[in-house]
């Protein structure tokens, strides 16, 4: 099947259902049992490209399809780790980009297989501290790209834990949306971006921003990912 955008009404409206389809794209991976020990990341990978393609009619990724487990929890999204095979007790995230009638959606999530409790306590950590991110983000008129990072690093902090990438959100959405440029930090959540996140583009229409958060743990060797509309 295809899945149809319902709601025409503006730009956040359509992003959201895009990524209400992403979301419940998520949960059929869960509810089908697809997440298991002795599966390959590329493995999975491929079923759940599959999955969104039988559900929804999902073919188009606007950036690289990411499952990770493991040690390559920790890896941030440019790098390219060895293909891993889930464990018994395994931590593992998802960062999957689908594109649904030229909408961008983007969506990250972490999983926990067993009762390790720094495991399941980075995932649960990670979640709480995006929603108070974007609970005190929207208490904002003006902040720039880098006093929003500055927030986010501190924040992982508070939690106990590092944080594992170089960014913390950037623009979403019409495929394809403003050009991101590796070194133009201007539409990303990024230490050297300085603009007003409130800014709007150059059409003078109001942006629209990805929140994401990587926590990590070296000593550990596990890693927590969790991203969404910041909406």
């Amino acid at each position: 099947m295809c899945y149809k955008i319902t709601d025409m009404s503006n730009t956040r409206s359509k992003l959201i259902e895009a990524e209400g389809i992403a979301i419940q794209l998520f949960k059929a991976v869960e509810e089908r049992g697809l997440i298991i020990p002795g599966k390959s990341e590329k493995q999975l990978n491929t079923e759940i490209f599959e999955l969104a393609n039988e559900l929804f009619g999902i073919e188009k990724y606007w950036h690289k399809r990411i499952v990770r487990c493991g040690a390559n929890t920790l890896q941030p999204y440019r790098e390219d780790p060895p293909n891993l095979v889930i464990q018994q007790d395994d931590i593992l995230f998802f960062d999957f980009g689908p594109i649904i009638e030229d909408w961008e959606a983007d969506l990250g999530r972490t999983y926990v297989l067993g009762a390790d409790p720094q495991k399941h306590k980075i995932k649960n950590d990670i979640e709480a501290a995006w929603h108070q991110a974007r609970d005190w983000f929207n208490t904002q008129t003006s902040i720039t790209g880098a006093e929003f990072y500055n927030y986010v690093v501190n924040l992982t902090h508070q939690y106990g834990w590092t944080y594992g990438i170089e960014i913390a959100g950037h623009l979403i959405g019409e495929f394809p949306h403003e050009r991101l440029e590796p070194g133009n930090y201007s539409l990303y959540v990024h230490a050297e971006n300085h603009n007003d996140m409130f800014l709007p583009d150059k059409n003078g229409t109001k942006r629209e921003w990805i929140l994401e958060f990587h926590f990590i743990d070296p000593e550990q060797q596990i890693g927590a990912f969790f991203e969404q509309l910041l909406a």
